[in-house]
This record gives C-alpha cells, structure tokens and sequence, in this order.
C-alpha cells in the first residue's frame, strides 16, 4: 500500500511561505516569492478563489500581486486589509472583490496589473491539482498602503504580524527581539520593548490587550502592554534531554482543532481539548512546512466544506498549497439521543409498576 498523500490544491511560481484564508469572500491569499537575489524567482502574493466543483473543493487564481523584490515570509488578515512582512517592514494592503461590469478588450489590456486570461485547457498536472483558472465576472484589486521598518536588527527581519481583537492595531516582532505596536492603517507607533533575547518566534493578541511572546531565548511571555505578566521556560516547565535543545515554536489561539505542520513536511489535524490525532500525512511536502490555515467555520466555509467536518491549508518552500480535508465523524443525531432517552424513562416507570404495584 502506498504513503498516503494530499491533494495539491495550487502550486505558486515561487517559494511559499505565508497563508491567510478569508472566509466572507471564500478567499485563500498564500504568498513567498524569492527575495532580493537576482535569480529569476519572482515575488509575490497570490489571491485564489475557493469554490467547490463537482463536490470537490478546488482553488483558481484570481489576482496576482507583484511585490517587486519583496518576499512576504508572513501575513495577518483583518477584514480586506493584509499586513505582510517583507523583510525588514511590514507592508500594508487593502484588497476588493468587484464584478466586471462589461469592460472592453483595450480598457483590459491597459490596465497595470492584470489577473491572469482565461485559459482553453490546463496542463494535466494543474487538473489533477484541482487548480482551476478564474472566475469569468470576477476581478480583484490591490493597493498598497502604508509601510513601515519594524526590525532593527544588524540583519533586519519582520517574522510575525498579529492584528489586535477590533483590527486597530496591529503588533510586530523580528529577530532584535523587540515587540512593536501601530495604529491601522496610519503605522503610527503606539509601544516599543524589548521581549526576548534573540528572535521573536511568534507572538498573539488577547482580547483585553495581553500580549503572548515566543521567542529562542526558550522562553513564553505574557505580557500587560509591556509589563511581564507570567513567563514559561523550557529548562523549568518543559520536558529537557541532555542533548536536545528546545523552544517554543509558535503559539495560536485554540479552536475545535488544531494544525501542525512540521519541518520534515508532515501534517496533522489534531483535537484542541484533547490532541487526539485525527488525521495525518508524513512528508506531505518532503520539505519544512512555512504556514498552515483551517477553513474558518463561517461566512462561505461551511458552504466550501461540503460533507467534511474541516479543511486544512498548508504550504511550504516547495511552492505548494496542499489540502488536508478531514470527513465528518459519525455521531448520534440529538433527535435520536432524546427518544432513547423518553424511552428510557417509559421503560423504567414501567418496571417500577410491575415491581411494585400501585407504585403510581
């Protein structure tokens, strides 16, 4: 029997290495691209529709955004705007979905960034990915905001971005280990300090304004604006072996699931409360996994889904997106739970009365 493998859902000309999904507008954005070298990778961020096509789930790139010689390595999503890391800034865009309202050949052919033509015929291996070409009627447009450094590092580099609850502020964090707060959209710098020693691995923001910090100091910190509020370390709350060093590697806000994506290029689909495996595919990529996103449970995702109880998005520098679907798992209908259980109370009233009579 053969290693179990995941559909390939789109394969990028370039490297990927970030992955957000909008679920109102059933959107998937993955990005990456290959720098500043001068090898012929472009650079870019790639705006893919979802839609389910003969009950299966399939992505058709809708926009193509050109990011010149940026790379994005991450991205955050509130609403229709994206902040993408590129290098050392965060670069903020506002996207929008429009309907074609019947333009003509010159206007198209004028226009400076153009989604891809509609194709005759895919390459096999594009339909056997489930890539599909675009939406007729359907147009997206991009337009870059404000910009602004968020790492000072000797060799500077943004490697998370997280939006704040009510999406009005946005946090950073790179390799000089520095927390950094702004406004949306202005960029405007509201808190600055230092967090780790070293790189800032990963960070979240709660509700009431707390920050959660990760970092290769092998530390995880709370923190009230910039006060410590609570710290983990590995050498004191983890697991430790002499020759095996550990870290904290990301943290998320948990959900019904949980999606891990590893370095040798395996994933898996686990339970939050109770990290029951449910799904699994070693070396889905070969390569280390970058990013992983679910199909959130709202707006068109229960729509995309289908029969599955969920969707998991992942990709990798391999330049691909792969989808993970976990089918829904059998279970009682509530219906049936409450006449088994009116029947239950029926059958016991009916053997205390034959028991012992005159009981009602």
């Amino acid at each position: 029997m053969g290693r179990r493998r995941a559909p390939e859902l789109y394969r990028a000309p370039f490297p990927l290495y970030a992955l957000q999904v909008d679920p109102s507008a059933g959107l998937l954005i993955a990005a990456g691209g290959g720098g500043a070298a001068k090898t012929g990778i472009k650079n870019g961020v790639h705006f893919l529709q979802l839609e389910q096509i003969n009950g299966r789930l399939s992505a058709s790139l809708l926009h193509s955004h050109d990011t010149e010689t940026r790379a994005t390595m991450n991205l955050a999503l509130a609403g229709n705007i994206l902040a993408a890391g590129q290098d050392a800034h965060c670069q903020l865009l506002r996207f929008q979905t429009l309907q074609q309202k019947g333009k003509n050949k010159a206007e198209k052919a004028g226009s400076k960034e153009q989604r891809p033509r509609q194709r005759k015929g895919a390459a096999p291996a594009e339909k056997k990915s489930g890539a599909e070409t675009h939406q007729e009627g359907v147009e997206l447009s991009v337009e870059n905001l404000q910009a602004v450094q968020t790492d000072f590092s000797p060799d500077p580099l943004q490697k998370v971005v997280c939006f704040n609850h009510d999406s009005t502020l946005l946090a950073t964090g790179g390799t000089d280990g520095y927390v950094r707060v702004w406004k949306v959209p202005s960029l405007e710098k509201v808190l600055e300090f230092k967090a780790h020693e070293g790189e800032i691995e990963d960070l979240a923001v709660g509700p009431e304004g707390k920050l959660v910090t990760v970092g290769w100091d092998l530390k995880a910190s709370v923190w009230q604006k910039d006060q410590l509020v609570t710290q983990l370390h590995w050498q004191e709350n983890g697991p430790t072996f002499s020759h095996t060093p550990y870290r904290y590697q990301a943290c998320s806000e948990s959900g019904t699931f949980l999606g891990l994506g590893t370095v040798t290029g395996s994933v898996a689909i686990y339970i939050a409360f109770s990290l029951q495996r449910l799904y699994y595919v070693k070396e889905a990529h070969g390569i280390v996994v970058t990013d992983v996103a679910f199909l959130p449970e709202k707006g068109r995702g229960p729509e995309l889904l289908g029969s599955h109880e969920t969707a998991l998005f992942s990709v990798a520098v391999d330049s691909r997106c792969q989808l993970h679907l976990l089918p829904s798992r059998r279970s009682v209908p509530v219906w049936l739970l409450l006449l088994l259980c009116v029947g239950l109370i029926v059958m016991t009233i009916l053997l205390l009365q034959s028991a012992f009579p005159g009981f009602l």
